[in-house]
C-alpha cells in the first residue's frame, strides 16, 4: 500500500516499493550494523533518482558502433553533496553511484543535548558555490535545525540551488525547514509521526549515526 501523498508543499515522499521494503529493515532495532549501512546506502541512491528526475538535458551527438546519433546529456549542472557530519556521510556513497561525477563538500553540526539545537565545527565546500546544485544529506530531519543551520551556512556561502535529502523526516523539522528555507526541497523516504522530549523521531529508527557506526 503506498504512502499516503505528502501534506507538504516542500516536501516529497518515496513511492517506491522498494524503498518502503529497505526502510522497514532499516528500522527493525535487531539489524546489525553492516546491513544498516546497506540499507542507507541503498535508500540514498534510489532517493538521489527522485531528486535528479528534473535536471535539464541537452543534446549530444554520440557514435555508437553502428552508426551516429544524438543522445542527451545533463544540461552543465555541477552537482556537490553535502553530508551533515556524521550520520550524512552513511549516505554518500549510495548517491555516488547513481552522480560518480558529484563532489563532495562536508558541514560538521551536533546537538546539544540539552537545548536541542545544532552547533557549528566545519564547514567545507567547492569554491563556484554560486554555480553548483547542492544535495543535503542526513538520514534524519527531526527537529530541523542541523539542516536549518547548513543550509544557512551553504546560502551564506552562495549557494542557490539547494535540496535536501533523508531518510526519515518529522513533522516539525520539514516545518522549521520550510519556514527558514522555503526553496529548499526535500525527499524523504517516509514522514513519521512525531518527536519525542529528547528530539527522536517517532517511530523512527533510533540513532541513526549510533547504528551506522556500531557506537549504539
Amino acid at each position: 500500500m503506498p504512502p499516503a501523498p505528502s501534506p507538504y508543499p516542500t516536501l516529497a515522499l518515496a513511492r517506491h516499493p522498494l524503498v518502503h521494503h529497505k526502510l522497514t529493515l532499516l528500522r527493525d532495532r535487531h539489524t546489525s550494523t553492516k546491513i544498516f549501512k546497506e540499507l542507507v546506502d541503498e535508500i540514498a541512491l534510489l532517493l538521489a533518482y527522485e531528486a535528479t528526475g528534473d535536471l535539464p538535458l541537452e543534446p549530444a551527438p554520440v557514435e555508437t558502433p553502428l552508426e551516429p546519433t544524438v543522445g542527451y546529456r545533463v544540461s552543465g549542472k555541477k552537482l556537490t553533496l553535502v553530508p551533515i557530519l556524521r550520520a550524512g556521510l552513511g549516505m554518500v556513497d549510495g548517491v555516488l553511484r547513481l552522480v560518480p561525477g558529484a563532489r563532495v563538500g562536508h558541514v560538521g553540526l551536533y546537538r546539544d543535548h540539552d537545548t536541542l539545537e545544532p552547533v557549528d565545527y566545519y564547514f567545507r565546500v567547492p569554491g563556484d558555490v554560486a554555480e553548483r546544485d547542492f544535495f543535503v544529506l542526513d538520514p534524519m530531519l527531526a527537529t530541523g535545525g542541523s539542516a536549518t543551520s547548513a543550509v544557512s551556512s551553504l546560502k551564506r556561502a552562495g549557494a542557490r540551488r539547494i535540496r535536501l535529502l533523508c531518510i526519515v523526516a518529522a513533522p516539525a523539522g520539514v516545518e522549521r525547514l520550510a519556514r527558514a528555507h522555503p526553496d529548499v526541497r526535500v525527499f524523504a523516504a517516509a514522514l513519521d509521526r512525531e518527536l519525542n522530549a529528547q528530539g527522536y523521531i517517532l517511530p523512527g529508527l533510533g540513532d541513526a549515526g549510533d547504528r551506522l557506526f556500531g557506537t549504539r
